[in-house]
């Protein structure tokens, strides 16, 4: 590792230049830093010593992190605090979080480019070397500060759990009592990081920092913000995508005690009340008339129906390697199947919402932010405002899994033009219910899959066609030219383009339909279908060879040591090969998304019933540097049980344009009493750079589980939710 990083003094800003891990971009990044402090250092103005933009130190020994990126359960607080507290050699309870403001030119995520926000597993791997020089430049001035007190050389100082001593003459001084003095020292011009040898905090087990706020209550969501003159609103969206008003009649909804206000806006009508309850009631009785003369109306099945007429002829291709199609001829044995795939909803425990304050000032907005430069843009132009005078306030959120990195900025351009159409008289707190959250879109797109594959007289893979039907999820957006090449949106085939397995001839390729249903990026995105397929199709596979499905894997495996590695460490763990009693069965499935590589082992009894369970999930993950171990182990759970919800139960159905779901009664999602009782998580020892752990633990359980229930009937499956033949 180049422990150098140059610090431009005249700009007094960072510059580090770093090719993103594992792909993505070639960067070079420029981060002004925070106000000096001697600038803000006005009379009676406490003194804080803001080196950068990410650390902030102050009189009374605070360490505050700057947080770029949103924390939504998902231990980002806590990951990035840890960065910057093991460079400065803070002790971890001075250490406190806030949220960056949205600022591109500041917080951007290194891997996207000039765009502030969070997603795709991204924040400790574009943030792991930032973060760290952050907290390096900080210490180094602090050195320098007391370096010059004491009137000692600088590299005779040490700094140890926030206190800088100087050993030989005895004296010591906490951050705080430095703070002024630091404000003053020039900014270096280089700044050494830690050897992983070095390390104190990385790797090992901290407290969560967001841990006691939501523990206690003191944790503010938006639904917690209060503002002076607040309304809250509701919306009545149309029952159908592509619909809009036609008219309405508010005087029902006006006769409810406490509406305000009763406004058409772009996407429905909107009813604003001082509290959410009588907003509700005041939308529940509306009466709109929709024009649903654009509006979508096919169900689950006819969009079903078509995808498969689709999938009769060639779509783009996304891979090709040799000749797939006379491979087929030549092999001695082919296997062929089909899958499908539901729409999902997000259904995170917080849903959408949103506080907009518009006045001639500008725009302030208060809610958990994943998508700031996005946002900022479409609100500045829906408000008649330039970016820089839309202010956003990022807050915990209660979950996302995607959904508030919307890339149309729905539910935060719907709280924007509520506000506009009152014209701004009082700030608006946008509530959307689980109904409409359930109902409003956006989805995982419901997908369709065909795959032939031959296998020569010994039983190996010569041969492998695999088509994949379904919405493009970046038709439209911003990042469509960037990543839908010549027809193929590759979030679509993603787990099935870069398939690790040696397999001479295999043929990718997609279709991907315009439909009227809201789609966009769910947890693990396209790994949450293709790894289910291919997983499972290569069990098929193994199977029709007389071979062991983790011995097959193993051979097809050779040139990706880092898959081999998780499987090898999940099947060892779970004791592969051990035999089970009668009714029960044990399944694999190993996986890479977003440069994670996660095997998981699944062990399910059937019962008398033909009901079945999940019983025990062994994890194996290879993300790099293992930041925070106990967060690590949290999210590969937390991934595995969201994942199990799809595997297990969840579903959106169309009938008629209109979905069927509501709310949890009939969109469900893992029950505590469904949660395996047992399950593992082995991390492996790692000097790569750190890799996401919010996603790639999605992917690999439902195929595993699958294999395992295969493993127990013999009945293969083809489609999600998993269900067992009676």
């Amino acid at each position: 590792m180049d422990k150098t990083h140059l610090v431009d003094r005249s700009r007094r800003e960072f510059l580090k230049v770093s090719a993103a891990a594992g792909g993505g971009l070639l960067i070079s990044l420029y981060l002004p830093g925070c106000e000096r402090a001697e600038k803000a250092a006005a009379p009676g103005a406490p003194i804080v010593f803001e080196p950068n933009a990410f650390v902030r130190i102050g009189t009374d020994n605070t360490v505050t992190v700057i947080a770029k990126h949103l924390e939504m359960g998902q231990g980002t607080y806590t990951g990035l605090a840890t960065l910057v507290a093991e460079e400065l050699d803070a002790a971890w309870p001075q250490v406190q979080v806030e949220g960056a403001p949205a600022d591109a030119g500041r917080y951007s995520n290194l891997f996207w480019g000039p765009v502030q926000g969070t997603g795709g597993s991204t924040a400790m791997g574009n943030s792991f070397e930032q973060m760290r020089n952050a907290g390096a430049l900080a210490r180094q001035m602090l050195v320098n500060a007391a370096a010059g007190k004491w009137e000692v050389p600088a590299d005779a100082i040490t700094v140890r759990d926030g206190i800088v001593r100087h050993d030989a003459s005895k004296r010591e001084a906490g951050f705080g009592e430095l703070v002024e003095l630091a404000a003053q020292q020039p900014v270096p011009e280089t700044v050494f990081v830690k050897e992983p040898d070095e390390f104190r905090l990385i790797g090992t087990h901290v407290p969560r920092k967001d841990g006691k706020e939501k523990t206690n209550g003191t944790a503010i969501f938006t639904q917690d913000v209060k503002l002076p003159g607040l309304l809250t609103a509701v919306v009545a969206h149309p029952p159908r995508f592509g619909a809009t008003v036609k008219s309405f009649d508010a005087a029902r909804a006006g006769k409810v005690k406490g509406v305000v206000d009763v406004v058409a806006i772009p996407t429905g009508v909107a009813v604003l009340d001082k509290d959410f309850w009588s907003a509700k009631q005041g939308r529940d009785a509306l009466s709109v008339e929709w024009d649903e003369a654009k509006a979508f109306k096919l169900g689950s099945e006819e969009i079903m129906g078509e995808y498969k007429r689709l999938a009769a002829k060639p779509g783009a291709v996304a891979r090709k390697d040799g000749d797939a199609e006379q491979a087929l001829v030549k092999a001695a044995r082919t296997v062929e199947a089909a899958y499908e795939f539901p729409y999902l909803a997000h259904a995170a425990m917080e849903p959408m919402n949103c506080v907009v304050k518009l006045d001639a000032g500008g725009c302030e907005i208060w809610n958990g932010e994943q998508f700031q430069t996005p946002d900022q843009a479409a609100v500045a132009a829906a408000v008649g405002l330039k970016p820089e005078q839309v202010k956003i306030n990022m807050l915990y959120a209660g979950g996302s899994f995607g959904r508030r990195a919307n890339p149309q900025s729905d539910y935060v351009l719907e709280a924007a033009s509520i506000a506009k159409a009152i014209q701004g008289k009082a700030p608006v707190k946008l509530v959307w219910t689980r109904e409409d959250d359930m109902r409003a879109g956006y989805y995982r797109p419901l997908y369709y899959h065909r795959l032939k594959a031959g296998l020569d007289q010994a039983g190996n893979p010569v041969a492998w066609q695999h088509r994949v039907v379904g919405q493009s999820i970046l038709r439209g957006t911003a990042f469509e030219q960037a990543m839908v090449k010549q027809g193929v949106d590759e979030t679509s085939v993603e787990g099935a383009s870069n398939m690790p397995y040696a397999i001479p001839n295999l043929t990718v390729d997609l279709h991907s339909p315009e439909m009227g249903v809201p789609v966009q990026w769910w947890r693990s995105v396209g790994s949450t279908h293709t790894a289910f397929v291919v997983e499972t199709f290569i069990d098929e596979l193994a199977a029709a060879a007389g071979k062991d499905p983790v011995a097959f894997r193993r051979a097809l495996l050779k040139d990706h040591p880092r898959h081999r590695g998780v499987m090898e460490l999940a099947a060892e763990k779970a004791g592969w090969g051990k035999p089970l009693s009668e009714g029960r069965g044990r399944g694999i499935a190993v996986h890479e998304s977003f440069n994670t590589y996660v095997a998981q082992v699944a062990e399910v009894s059937v019962h008398q019933d033909r009901s079945f369970s999940v019983d025990r999930v062994v994890i194996a993950v290879d993300c790099g540097v293992a930041v925070n171990p106990d967060i690590i182990r949290a999210q590969m759970e937390g991934g595995m049980g969201f994942g199990l919800s799809a595997a297990l139960t969840s579903a959106i159905t169309l009938k008629d344009g209109r979905v069927e779901q509501s709310n949890f009664h009939d969109y469900t999602v893992l029950r505590l009493d469904q949660m395996p009782s047992v399950v593992e998580v082995h991390i492996v020892s790692s000097a790569e750079p750190p890799t996401g752990v919010g996603e790639p633990g999605v992917p690999p359980i439902a195929p595993a589980v699958a294999n395992a229930l295969y493993a127990a009937t013999g009945q293969r499956f083809y489609q999600l939710p998993l269900q067992l033949k009676t």
